[in-house]
Formats: C-alpha cells, structure tokens, sequence
C-alpha cells in the first residue's frame, strides 16, 4: 500500500513515516496543503491521511479539490479536534473516515486497510491472487501454503502486483512504489524483476500478464 500522508507536525509526520513503512506502508509525506494538492494530482496513491490544519492550503479545502476532480482516493481525516461538527463537516466534504489525535497506530493501519478494502469493493481482509497469497504477519508469500522464496525486490514488486491482482501497474508506478528512494533506478530494472518472478510462479496456478500499452497484472491461471 502507498499512501499520501498530509501533515505539518514534523514529530508526528517523522514518527508516521517510521512506523508504517515498518508495517509494509509506504508513505509520501507532505507538510503543506499545496504541496498535498500537488502530489494527489501528479503521483498515484492507494489513500490520503490528511491533517486539516494544514498551512498553504487547510485539509478541507485539499479535499474539496480531490473531490471537484472526481478522484475517489479513499480519504481519512487526523485532527485534535474530535467534535460532532467536524466530523460531519469532514465527512460531508467527502472523507471516508475520521481519526482524532491522538490515537493508536494499530487503529490507523487497520482503518487504512480497511478503507482500501472498500474502495476494492472487496471487505477480503487478506492479499492474496488464486493460490498465491501474502502473510502480512511473517511478511512474506504463500504459493499453495508454502512459503515462496523471493529477495526483496521480488516481493516488493510482487506486492504491489497483489495489492490490485488483476489490475496493470505500469512500470513507472512499480519504480515509484518500490525505487522511490533511489532515483538513479531505470525501468529496465522493473522488467528483470518481473521477468524473475515469472518464472518462479510459472505453471503454478498464478501469473503475471502483460497489458500492452497499460502495465503488468497479476492473475490466477
């Protein structure tokens, strides 16, 4: 999962970064809500966590703008302030769910999952495509209930192919999920990888599928 995490309190947004990308979240961090505007519009993202009393341009109105362009990014809305009028204003304006400060990190992974779950039209709690499958506990793959051997490059590609089985990804949204800090990665490194995990799945049940002109999907057999 890759989020957009809009926060100005640099403690807080420090301390987010570590702990979910620890979970196996990746987070684009922004501290002004221009700069939030920008990245909603230029980058591609599973969910928005998004502070409303951001400087530039406060929360409600970064939402008001995603919602004007019909992007339905599932939204979650962080604030100190935890009032019936806020949260109905925030949810009026289009978030999907609303979390007050402070608050525990185990609720905010689990609303996030939650939310992309929804946005999938799926409440499916696991990732997973025909008999392969992640286990989010020991991070690592199951194919037929047997641990799949993989470096890390190969499971961090494979699971962005899962997170949407059956949807492309292009190569340029695989490098920015999996290389987004190392710039000097081409796209040649992606079609390796792929290339590898090809013929590790091969004959057994799940593929990755080329979609000429879209990207690359993962799909049961």
């Amino acid at each position: 999962m890759r989020i957009l995490l809009a926060e100005d309190e640099h403690a807080l947004g420090t301390w987010l970064c570590k702990a979910l990308e620890h979970a196996g979240i990746q987070v684009d961090w922004v501290d002004d809500g221009r700069l939030a505007d920008r990245a909603l519009q230029q980058s591609d993202h599973d969910a928005l966590v998004l502070d409303l009393g951001l400087p530039g341009l406060d929360g409600h109105a970064v939402l008001q703008r995603l919602r004007a362009r019909d992007q339905r990014l599932p939204a979650l809305i962080l604030t100190a302030s935890d009032s019936v009028d806020e949260r109905v204003r925030s949810l009026n304006a289009g978030a999907d769910d609303f979390l007050a400060k402070p608050f525990a990190l185990a609720e905010l992974e689990a609303r996030l999952h939650a939310l992309v779950r929804r946005a999938r039209g799926t409440e499916h709690p696991r990732l997973a495509c025909g008999p392969l499958a992640y286990d989010a506990a020991r991070r690592q793959f199951l194919l037929h209930g047997e641990p799949l051997p993989l470096s890390p490059r190969e499971q961090a590609v494979l699971k962005v192919l899962v997170q949407r089985s059956g949807e492309p990804f292009s190569k340029q949204q695989i490098l920015e999920r999996v290389f987004s800090d190392e710039a000097d990665v081409q796209p040649e490194a992606v079609e390796v990888i792929i290339h590898r995990l090809r013929k590790r799945l091969e004959g057994r049940g799940v593929g990755i599928t080329t979609l000429r002109g879209l990207g690359y999907a993962l799909e049961a057999a």
